[in-house]
């Protein structure tokens, strides 16, 4: 689930009513299409197969993974008994492998119902990272681009920092915590100006 094109442009109209700099680059680039992925554990386990990896390069460790875990991933008492170095043997580092069957474990206990996270943002961050191997980054991602939460803003991407910092006017590029803190004025709208910053991050790459 994603933010939709309605809810994009009515928060991002709403900050550049008040942040000339936006309202400047918004005029210039026009507004970013939605862009989601499905709500549920699986998304997330794709994001840590997926890390620092291409994307032919995950989908092609994931369906070894499916196939060591007996074909269907969303078995996670399965995939929580698949002994780590069968995960490996997959194309999972030590590390992710551990991180992959921590994740599942949690799930199939009930450690974390990923269709029950608090409605609060902080409070599903902090049930989200608990878990080993999912960061700050990782679950503000999950919450913003899987649940279409309008609030959440991932200051840690390098990306949003970067892109905040240019249509800003800043000489350098923001911190994460001073990042968090110049898009502290646009709430409850920053999960729309986060999208908006990749989608103008992503214009000047292409030049």
């Amino acid at each position: 689930m994603a933010l939709t094109a309605a809810q994009l442009s009515a928060s991002l109209d709403h900050i550049a009513a008040h942040e000339p700099a936006v309202a400047a680059t918004l005029a210039r680039i026009g507004y970013p299409a939605p862009r989601g992925n499905p709500r549920g554990p699986g998304t997330m386990m794709r994001a840590i197969v997926g890390q620092q990896v291409s994307v032919k390069a995950a989908a092609s460790v994931w369906t070894r993974l499916e196939a060591a875990c007996g074909g269907n991933m969303d078995d996670h008492g399965r995939v929580a008994e698949t002994p780590i170095d069968v995960l490996r043997g997959a194309g999972l580092s030590g590390q992710k492998a551990s991180y992959v069957q921590g994740l599942a474990q949690a799930i199939a206990t009930g450690g974390v119902d990923f269709g029950a996270l608090p409605e609060d943002d902080e409070d599903a961050i902090r049930v989200l990272t608990a878990i080993k191997g999912i960061g700050r980054w990782s679950a503000e991602i999950y919450l913003l681009f899987a649940e279409g939460r309008p609030d959440v803003f991932p200051a840690g991407d390098l990306a949003v920092q970067i892109e905040l910092g240019k249509i800003l006017g800043l000489d350098t590029r923001p911190t994460e915590k001073a990042t968090r803190a110049l898009a502290e004025p646009f709430r409850p709208h920053r999960g729309a100006l986060a999208v908006f910053l990749w989608h103008s991050y992503n214009i000047n790459a292409l030049g």
